[in-house]
């Protein structure tokens, strides 16, 4: 226990115990018996041994560890088939002839996947005033995850939707494009979304479109 954990209203003669053990930390090798004799309150097992409380908190520490690995082999294994969708889907669309078969391949396959609700790519027109507007306020960056006015959810999807992921592309003759993507939950996309699983597929769309 630091300092700054210390409780300091704790009473004058425990205070003391503790600042004591945190100056000593070899008390009890240098008194072993009372490792044994020391016995602490436990709600489910009821009285215990030091040992017993130290073999109880190693157990808990394991199991967490567990768990967190668990759960990072988790998320390794949802971004390795991610990025397996990813590449394929990459060399299907080296394969597209034009803007409009571009645009069914991306919708087509990314609804399968992952259960999307609308996918569109928008071409973003100089007298478009609420594009024009969306790019200037959210996509900045490249890219937006999170909620979107209703102007906006209706002029890019011609519908309401919960939540979306914005991309926008690199220009073509001074016209930009919206990748769009949108769920019908509101929390499915959200700001702290990370968006290296989507930079090779912006990699590649920002290739094709100035071929078409």
């Amino acid at each position: 226990m630091s300092d700054d954990q210390l409780d300091r209203n704790l009473p004058f003669d425990e205070l003391l115990i503790v600042e004591y053990l945190q100056d000593n930390p070899d008390f009890f090798a240098r008194y072993p018996m009372l490792v044994q004799q020391l016995k602490l309150a436990d709600p489910a097992r009821g009285v215990v041994s030091l040992v017993e409380r130290r073999q109880q908190l190693l157990v808990q520490k394991v199991a967490q560890l567990e768990e967190e690995i668990t759960s990072l082999m988790s998320v390794a294994a949802t971004n390795e088939k991610i990025y397996r969708f990813n590449n394929q889907l990459a060399l299907d669309l080296l394969q597209c002839s034009s803007e409009h078969a571009l645009k069914q391949l991306l919708a087509s396959r990314l609804k399968a996947q992952y259960q999307f609700s609308h996918v569109e790519l928008v071409a973003v027109d100089k007298g478009d005033s609420v594009l024009t507007e969306l790019c200037r306020k959210r996509l900045q960056n490249h890219y937006y995850f999170g909620r979107v006015t209703q102007a906006e959810s209706r002029r890019l999807f011609a519908a309401e939707v919960g939540s979306v992921a914005l991309i926008k592309l690199k220009n073509r003759a001074e016209r930009p494009f919206i990748l769009a993507i949108a769920s019908h939950s509101i929390t499915h996309f959200d700001p702290d979304m990370d968006s290296l699983l989507l930079e090779q597929l912006k990699q590649v769309i920002d290739y094709l479109l100035p071929t078409f």
